[in-house]
C-alpha cells in the first residue's frame, strides 16, 4: 500500500514496493527490529540488518539507553553513517521498528524512515525473505555529543509535572491497563507492576489505534480524527506519551510527531513500570 501523501511528513513514510528497489543502495540501510528478537534468522528482507532492542539499544546494567560511544559503535559496525538514511521495519505492525528509529533519534540521527506495514505487510504480499546475513564494511561513526533526552525524552518528574499542570499525557496502553483491571497487556505475563491504572488526567488511547488490519498507518485524515478530533490534542501542544516501558509510545510518537507534524511530543520510556513501583506516584483509576 502507498503511504498517505498528505501526512505531514509523508517522506517519513515508504512503501515495501520503495524498500524493494532499493535493496542494493549504498545510501541506504534497512533495518528489522522486532518484539520477538528470534524471527530475523527465521527470514528477513534481502540486505536488511538486525538491532536487537533489548541488547543493542539499552544499557545491560543501568536501565537506560546505551551511551553516544555504545551508539557510534553500533551503528560503525554495520556500516551507517550519519548520512546514512536508515530504512526501519519490524513486526507487530512496526511498533519494535518505531521504537528503535526512536532511539536512533535520541542521537540525533536524522536521516530515519519506516517501511509501511513493517514484515507482515512484506510477507503477505509474497516478497522475497533471505536467511544470507549482509556484510557491509565497518564506518566511522562520529560519537554524538549527547543524547537528546532533553527534546524527546520525558522522566518521571516530567510525566509527574505535566500531570500537575493538566498538560496532555497520552497513555497508549490497553484499555485494561489503562482502568487499572490489569497491570499487563492480554497475552503478556505480568512484569512486577505493583499497582494499576494510570497517570492522573492521561488519556487513553490505544497506540494500535493508529493502524489498519494489514499493519499500514492509518490516513491522515483517520489520526486527525483521532488525535486532534476526538482527544482534542493541537500540533503545538506539549505532549507526553507512555506506555509500560515506552515501546508502544514511541509508536505513538512517530504518529504524532511525523504523519501529524506535532512539534513537541516526548516519550516517556520508564512508563508504567516505573510509575506503577514509585512510592508515592499519585494514580488514577476508572
Amino acid at each position: 500500500m502507498i503511504p498517505d501523501s498528505n501526512y505531514v511528513h509523508a517522506e517519513i513514510v515508504v512503501s515495501t514496493e520503495w524498500v524493494a528497489s532499493h535493496v542494493n543502495d549504498p545510501s541506504i540501510r534497512i533495518i528489522e527490529s522486532n518484539e520477538d528478537i528470534l524471527l530475523y534468522d527465521t527470514g528477513h528482507v534481502p540486505g536488511a540488518v538486525h538491532i536487537d532492542w533489548r541488547r543493542d539499544l539499552q544499557d545491560q546494567l543501568v536501565r537506560d539507553y546505551i551511551q553516544p560511544g555504545d551508539f557510534a559503535a553500533l551503528c560503525s559496525r554495520y556500516g551507517i553513517t550519519p548520512e546514512t538514511t536508515c530504512v526501519f521495519y519490524g513486526d507487530k505492525s512496526n511498533w519494535w521498528s518505531c521504537y528503535a528509529l526512536w532511539v536512533f533519534r535520541l542521537f540525533g540521527h536524522t536521516n530515519v524512515k519506516i517501511m509501511n506495514g513493517g514484515r507482515d505487510l512484506w510477507i503477505s504480499q509474497g516478497r522475497p525473505l533471505t536467511r544470507e546475513v549482509p556484510k557491509f564494511s565497518p564506518s566511522n561513526y562520529p560519537v554524538p555529543p549527547k543524547r537528546l533526552d532533553k527534546e524527546i525524552r520525558a522522566f518521571f518528574e516530567d510525566a509527574l509535572k505535566q500531570s500537575q499542570q493538566h498538560l496532555p499525557l497520552v497513555d497508549v496502553r490497553s484499555p485494561g491497563e489503562f482502568s487499572g483491571e490489569v497491570t499487563h497487556m492480554p497475552d503478556y505475563p505480568q512484569e512486577g507492576v505493583l499497582r494499576g491504572g494510570h497517570i492522573p488526567g492521561a488519556h487513553g488511547v490505544p497506540w494500535k489505534r493508529a493502524v489498519n488490519e494489514d499493519a499500514t498507518f492509518k490516513s491522515a485524515a483517520e489520526l486527525r480524527a483521532i488525535y486532534q478530533e476526538d482527544l482534542g490534542l493541537k500540533p503545538d501542544d506539549d505532549v507526553i506519551a507512555y506506555c509500560r516501558i515506552g515501546e508502544r509510545s514511541s509508536h505513538t510518537w512517530f504518529v504524532l510527531t511525523y504523519l501529524l507534524g506535532f512539534k513537541n511530543v516526548r516519550n516517556y520510556d520508564g512508563s508504567w513500570t516505573e510509575w506503577g513501583n514509585r512510592v508515592g506516584a499519585p494514580i488514577e483509576r476508572v
